[in-house]
């Protein structure tokens, strides 16, 4: 299972001084092959499924260590559970529909000027922003009786 890790989860688990453990891995994948944003029990879900052994306490370490690590980020995306995707830039933020749950990226300035008024304007300095924007995409909209 080792030969299908990233050279990124690599490097930052040598060079932080953890362990490549088969818990690590299965998260990582489960991270990494989403094709979205997974929630800790879709991620624990997933990783159970190809390996019964790993116990949830080692899904959210794991976790939490690859959150630490700048490898993944975690985004509340308008309901109770946060959800999980490999890291991104703050200037890529998510637009979220009401009606049929998709969330997509997008890329702007407007995290730029939030970060810019926020520190000229209120002496604030953002560490990160995450950014959600709600309302209905294209598709929706365009659907029969919208």
């Amino acid at each position: 299972m080792v030969d299908t890790v990233t050279p990124e989860l690599r490097h930052a688990l040598a060079r932080t001084g953890h362990r490549m453990t088969e818990a690590r891995i299965a998260v990582w994948q489960a991270v990494s092959n989403a094709p979205g944003h997974l929630t800790a029990d879709e991620i624990a879900s997933k990783v159970q499924e190809a390996d019964p052994a790993i116990n949830l306490s080692s899904v959210y370490r794991s976790l939490a260590l690859f959150d630490d690590l700048g490898l993944i980020r975690q985004s509340h995306l308008g309901n109770d559970a946060a959800h999980w995707e490999l890291a991104h830039p703050d200037e890529q933020f998510h637009l979220r529909c009401d009606s049929c749950g998709k969330v997509e990226h997008h890329t702007g300035s407007l995290v730029d000027e939030i970060r810019h008024h926020l520190e000229h304007g209120h002496g604030f300095v953002a560490n990160a922003v995450d950014l959600v924007v709600t309302g209905t995409c294209q598709d929706c909209r365009l659907l029969p009786g919208s």
